[in-house]
Parts: C-alpha cells; structure tokens; sequence
C-alpha cells in the first residue's frame, strides 16, 4: 500500500539572505519534512545542500528523482520549471540562488551564445567544483552581511550565470564523465560516509573501505575531486556541523564539540578559531543575536 505523503512542510527558515544589482536572489534556508510546492518562475535556480545528508524526492519537468542528498550536492531547475518537493526528514538545508532570465540572456549574448538558443538543463544531485565554489564564496558573503561590499556579490552572480550557461545549458559542450577515480556515485558514497560518521574518530582506512579503493589511491582521488585534502575536507565540516549545533542552546559547549567529531572542547576552539576567526562562544553568542527571518 502506498504512503500516504507527508504534511505540509511549515514556512522555510531562512538563515540569512541577500540580492544583487542584477536581481538575482539568494536564500540560506532550513526546510521543515513535508511537502513544498515551488511554481514555474521567470529565473533559474540554483541550489546547493548545506549539511547532513537529508532524504528527499523531488517531481519537475515530467520526471522524478529521489535520493539522498550530501553537502555540495546541486540542483539546478531550468526557467518556467515547477517543481514538488518532498522531505523525509529535518535535514534539508540550501543555498537557494535564483538567477532572472534576463540576466542569463544577457550574459549568453556577453559569451557570444545565440541567446535564442540558449535553454538550461535540469540537473538534480550532481557535482560540479566551480559552482559549489561559488556558492560556498556566496554563503560566506551573505552570512557576513557582504563583508566584502556588493560589488564583489555582484561578481559572484555573473560567474555563477556564466558557470551555468557554459556546463548546463543547451549550448554546453558534451561532458566527458570519468569511468575511474572518484567521481559520481562513488564520491556521492565517501561523502555520506563522512557526514553520517562527523562524530566519530574517522581514520583514512575506514574511509578507504567505504569506497572500496586503496587508501593511498582514494586519498589522491579526493583530492583531485574535492580540491581540498582529506583530512582539511573532514574538518571543516566537523567546524560547520559545530556552527549548526552551538545554535541549539540546549547543549553544552562539550556536547556541541563531540557532536562535532573532536577531541576535547580545546580542540573545536583551536579550529573553529582558525576556519572561521572566533572561538565557539563568542560564534554562539554571534548566531544568537543574529535576528531570525521567517
């Protein structure tokens, strides 16, 4: 017998939030389990998983994807696209852009692409290094209240329109898709690993097994698909998944730093320090003031 689906997802938090010159939105938002409806709308949309792994399943353009979705994972969901969501549980956290159609009109005619021509595709879960690079610089940017004036977010829109136009549109050249190393569903694997196992004492062996590979091979591997090491990969997600929980006022500072994967509370607050340029209580005392947007 079928499931019946889920409640009504309650309104997204958003977290924080930000626009440019251009037009184009960007929303750091948490999505409640249940169901959310998103009508077709004049802009693309770009978005990108923040966090613990979340299980969702998601209906647009005739088609149905489900899976579960890891840090980095991107969505993209062309112009005049609706699309029905469906979240199986509290872990559905993005970075929610939204590009207008003008603007990637205008930036196909800058690139010298037939803007009549030019049609974005749909893509749910992939990869793609230079727009979570992006959109990682973006969430850095929002989160800060554009520390770097807006000017710079204004920059970031046109490379993510330019990004988009070059590798997910109509007029993209054919991607060529690794058969080896890690990439696809195997990359896909070695991070749920890392998120569901943040907690633990998490060594280069056991990360190696999860795929398989050879730890030598699989710690060159991610290198070339992440851009990061391994080891620098796990802890600065160790020092986000700390930020999300110093948010929760109902743990202690070394509950918040097991949760968190490290050591002793000594630990998060050399790191934390290091990643982000303040130790955990002023971060929690940072996130507490800031004000909540619903």
């Amino acid at each position: 017998m079928r499931k019946p689906l889920p409640k009504e997802s309650e309104f997204p938090q958003i977290l924080a939030h930000g626009r440019t010159s251009q037009g184009v939105a960007f929303q750091l938002r948490r999505d409640a389990m249940g169901t959310l409806d998103v009508p077709g709308l004049d802009m693309a949309l770009i978005s990108i998983h923040v966090g613990a792994p979340a299980k969702m399943e998601c209906r647009r353009d005739g088609k149905q994807y489900s899976g579960t979705a890891v840090h980095g994972d991107i969505d993209i969901i062309p112009v005049q696209t609706p699309s029905r969501w469906e979240m199986h549980d509290d872990n559905d956290m993005a970075l929610l852009m939204s590009l207008p159609h003008t603007l990637l009109l205008s930036v196909a005619e800058d690139c010298g692409l037939d803007p009549a021509r030019v049609e974005i595709r749909n893509r749910f879960q992939i990869r793609d290094p230079e727009l979570e690079s992006l959109s990682w610089a973006v969430k850095r940017e929002i989160e800060s209240e554009f520390s770097s004036g807006r000017l710079y977010l204004d920059g970031l829109a046109l490379a993510l329109s330019s990004r988009l136009l070059a590798q997910h549109s109509s007029q993209a050249k054919p991607r060529v898709e690794r058969i080896d190393g890690l990439s696809g569903r195997r990359l896909k694997q070695v991070l749920s690993f890392i998120e569901e196992r943040i907690a633990d004492d998490l060594s280069l062996e056991q990360i190696a097994r999860a795929t398989g590979m050879s730890a030598s091979h699989m710690k060159m591997q991610f290198r070339a698909a992440i851009g990061v090491p391994l080891h620098r990969y796990v802890m600065q997600r160790r020092v986000e998944r700390a930020k999300t929980l110093l948010s929760n006022d109902g743990l202690s500072m070394a509950e918040v730093a097991a949760a968190a994967g490290f050591a002793h509370q000594s630990h998060l607050a050399r790191h934390m320090r290091r990643a982000l340029g303040v130790p955990p209580r002023a971060m929690k005392r940072m996130l507490a003031e800031l004000p909540e947007t619903r």
